[in-house]
């Protein structure tokens, strides 16, 4: 497997995983009374200013054979976790977390509270409400939290570096391959890598912008006189 396909094998799970696991805990930071609630969202805002390098040595000693996740795998699946796609995954998930919860917090902020009473008015549940109202109203959010995570999960390198190492096929993403080349003074080839990642990423800003400026939200979503 070449490392851009990798790369985007790895991004696309990352998105996924973050999509599902962090509209439940968004939904719950932007709604909840709670007001020790701070903790989490420093929690989850933590990888926005950890190092990379630091994340990425604690992860790897806990998908270590003596670390507990490690241990874990271990005694499930028969071999380690580090050095391994899977543990790119999970090293992943929690570096790009609050790329898809902070979008996904802002949007179910937005929303006017009389749609959420007037829905609980009517006899609708809290699945019902988060189905018909809240999520059709936060779906430039939920754009934005899929594209940004992918993207930032498709340019990782030191979080993938130690825990993924350097295994071509396995652990290898478009990022190290740049870095490999650049090593070997290959200019020629680090740049058409560069490039690509370069046009990625203008194409993730132009997307998030567009939808954030309601460019291609849908017209039934678009309020009178707005």
């Amino acid at each position: 497997m070449s490392s851009i396909s990798l790369s985007f094998e790895l991004a696309g799970c990352v998105a996924v995983i973050l999509l599902l696991t962090g509209m439940p805990i968004a939904y719950w930071l932007a709604y909840s009374n709670w007001r020790s609630k701070f903790l989490l969202e420093s929690i989850v805002a933590l990888p926005l200013v950890l190092p990379p390098t630091v994340l990425g040595f604690y992860a790897s000693l806990a998908m270590g054979p003596r670390g507990l996740l490690g241990k874990l795998w271990i005694a499930l699946f028969g071999h380690g976790l580090a050095f391994t796609f899977g543990g790119l995954v999970l090293a992943s998930v929690v570096y790009s977390f609050p790329f898809a919860v902070q979008p996904l917090i802002a949007s179910f902020e937005g929303i006017d509270r009389k749609l959420l009473d007037a829905s609980a008015v009517l006899g609708a549940g809290r699945w019902r409400t988060f189905r018909r109202v809240i999520l059709p109203l936060s779906l430039p959010g939920v754009v934005t939290a899929l594209v940004l995570s992918f993207a930032h999960t498709l340019g990782e390198f030191g979080v993938v570096l130690m825990v993924g190492g350097n295994l071509a096929g396995v652990t290898r993403t478009v990022s190290i391959e740049i870095y490999d080349h650049v090593e070997a003074l290959e200019y020629g080839e680090a740049n058409q890598l560069a490039l690509l990642l370069l046009a990625i990423a203008f194409g993730v800003l132009c997307l998030v912008y567009a939808v954030n400026r309601r460019v291609w939200t849908p017209a039934w979503l678009r309020w009178p006189g707005k």
